[in-house]
């Protein structure tokens, strides 16, 4: 079984929200309690959502929703809510020709979900433009348009969540009981949670430990997973244990909570995992990290247990949360 998550930021602000507005029971007030899910299918608007720019009373269950961050894309696409336009990233290898990411492109263009503004430039005017009733914004990253919240919010409603902070579950739940999607978001949860211990179960995992980094080579940092993280805790109900790297070896300004940047200097020393996994990276990136000659007496490079969790790996939804669990599983079957 995959081990329980405790209610985090999200979960616990979008919660105290319900309560203000009427919708949870008097117990939890977890998004997911059963009282607040039902109230919320019986179409209980309007709704108070405490996020991360305060609070946002949404009117009615939201029918057009525009989304300016493209990783929160993904967890709206999964619960089935209403996105009709997304931000568009520059073209690259994890995105198809259009700059939706490669995970959901696919599922994107099959719901005619149009493209509010390319290459991550913000327009207000295009967000105008589409009429929503409901905005999504990222509180950080380079998808983030934090700084307009107060003219996005002059537009129609808008909610901040934090994709850095936040596991995609998390994120599904409190966008689910935003647009009034609880069900789908409990569904498409549950169903990965089954997914993921079923994997669990038929994988053998190595002994040791595990490092989860992101590898740009030795001239740039090297992004370690942290424990508690959204790869960390996939990777971990898994049945890995995921070590992070000294905070103190940290160069980054600002601390995460997924992720700390280290020098190549401190790579050697903080690459101590039996088994690396490389996130947003393909075989090139693993045949890189193998051939450099000051790494190659780390245990896992040393024994060769180095496994590519995709391109699409970094930014973490149901779409990429499902290529990575198939790819664990195709290697420790």
């Amino acid at each position: 079984m995959s081990r329980p998550r405790l209610l985090t930021t999200a979960a616990v602000l979008v919660a105290a929200s319900l309560a203000l507005a009427g919708c949870a029971s008097e117990s939890t007030g977890a998004p997911d309690d059963a009282s607040a899910t039902a109230a919320s299918d019986q179409g209980t608007w309007p709704r108070t959502i405490t996020h991360e720019k305060g609070s946002t009373e949404i009117t009615a269950k939201p029918e057009n929703i525009v989304s300016t961050s493209i990783t929160l894309t993904g967890s709206l696409l999964a619960i089935d809510a209403p996105v009709t336009a997304t931000a568009t990233t520059t073209p690259s290898d994890i995105t198809d020709d259009d700059g939706y990411f490669s995970q959901w492109a696919s599922v994107a263009k099959e719901r005619d979900v149009a493209e509010l503004y390319p290459n991550l430039e913000f327009d207000e005017e295009a967000v105008l433009a589409a009429a929503p009733d409901l905005i999504v914004v990222s509180a950080s990253g380079a998808d983030s348009t934090v700084d307009e919240y107060d003219a996005l919010s002059e537009i129609a409603p808008t909610i901040v969540l934090d994709y850095g902070d936040e596991s995609w579950q998390d994120l599904a739940t409190a966008l689910g009981t935003a647009t009034g999607h609880e069900s789908d978001a409990k569904k498409v949860i549950a169903n990965f949670d089954e997914h993921v211990a079923d994997v669990a179960k038929e994988i053998t995992v190595p002994e040791g430990d595990a490092n989860a980094i992101v590898w740009n080579g030795t001239e740039n940092t090297t992004a370690f997973a942290k424990p508690g993280g959204p790869h960390a805790e996939l990777l971990d109900a898994l049945g890995f244990t995921v070590q992070g790297a000294d905070n103190d070896l940290d160069t980054s300004e600002q601390s995460r909570n997924d992720f700390a940047f280290l020098s190549i200097e401190d790579v050697t020393s903080a690459l101590t995992g039996s088994t690396v996994f490389v996130i947003s990276g393909g075989d090139s990136t693993t045949e890189d990290l193998e051939s450099t000659s000051v790494l190659r007496t780390a245990p896992a490079l040393e024994s060769g247990n180095v496994v590519a969790l995709g391109p699409d790996s970094f930014r973490i939804d149901y779409y990429s949360a499902e290529e990575i669990v198939d790819i664990v599983e195709k290697e420790f079957a």
